[in-house]
């Protein structure tokens, strides 16, 4: 899957190994933000990213969104989204956190919330952030550009500490406007107890029984409780996984296509096409051309 350094390459074009790239921030326009179709459903981060001037259209779930200034897009791993357009003066702060980092920080309950409570809550990724707390949560992703550029011997933790305010702000915006989630704190640690295990066991096994066994839950019970977190059943989290490392494989090796099917444990080359065509519309060697 792509991470945030490909990300950082390929859209900022920047390769800087002085750069803590678990936690990153940086502003856009509408040149950079179209760039990011290529990885978008593939790449393993949450992104928050905050509209600051002009508009931005995208596609979310075959609906078209548009965002106007002040408007918080949320981006969580797998989900696919595709940025259609914006306006010429497009500008916004984009605020990238690594998928398994964030899954092993302490506030690990913020994220969880703060990426999927609009999802399930307003069946959009999008937070309208009122203009009393625009300035503080802009304020805090510009700190995380300013402590990644720096020579600050603590910056690392710096931007943990940022990214955990930012959550946090973000979470009392969601609590005025969004309202107070339903889910109790059992629920959030199953769900989290699986996206641990997901990444370690998505090729071998792409059962339900298999991560209901290792969670010592009933399929029933983990059925629920994914899709009352996220919208989401578990077969779309495995499948999605095997998506995006598909998607990766092609494009940044030059594995043969029966190497990759291989790989990722599908009976053939002809079944992992297949797979992979109904996913995204195009032939394995269609999307390792484009």
């Amino acid at each position: 899957m792509y991470r945030i350094r490909d990300f950082y390459h390929d859209v900022f074009g920047l390769d800087d190994n002085d750069i803590d790239l678990k936690i990153v921030c940086e502003t856009t326009d509408i040149h950079k933000t179209l760039l990011t179709n290529k990885m978008q459903d593939t790449l393993a981060a949450y992104t928050f990213t905050l509209v600051e001037q002009g508009w931005l259209t995208l596609f979310y779930n075959n609906r078209k969104l548009t965002l106007s200034p002040g408007d918080l897009y949320i981006y969580s791993p797998g989900f696919q989204v595709r940025i259609d357009g914006g306006s010429d003066d497009y500008r916004g702060i984009c605020l990238m956190a690594d998928e398994e980092q964030t899954l092993e920080m302490p506030t690990v309950r913020n994220i969880i919330r703060a990426a999927y409570l609009p999802v399930t809550e307003l069946g959009q990724p999008v937070v309208h952030i009122p203009d009393d707390s625009r300035e503080r949560i802009a304020g805090r992703m510009r700190e995380i550009i300013d402590y990644q550029y720096s020579q600050h011997c603590f910056r690392t933790e710096a931007s943990q500490m940022l990214f955990t305010l930012f959550l946090l702000d973000l979470g009392d915006v969601q609590e005025r406007t969004v309202g107070t989630s339903h889910l109790s704190g059992r629920t959030v640690d199953i769900y989290i107890a699986f996206m641990r295990l997901l990444p370690k066991h998505f090729v071998e096994h792409r059962d339900l029984a298999f991560y209901a066994s290792e969670l010592c839950i009933s399929t029933t019970h983990l059925s629920r409780v994914v899709r009352q977190v996220s919208g989401r059943t578990v077969g779309d989290y495995i499948g999605q996984m095997l998506l995006m490392e598909a998607a990766w494989l092609l494009k940044s090796t030059d594995y043969p296509i029966a190497d990759i099917a291989d790989r990722l444990r599908f009976a053939d080359q002809s079944s992992f096409s297949r797979f992979f065509t109904h996913h995204k519309g195009l032939t394995p060697k269609s999307f390792r051309q484009l």
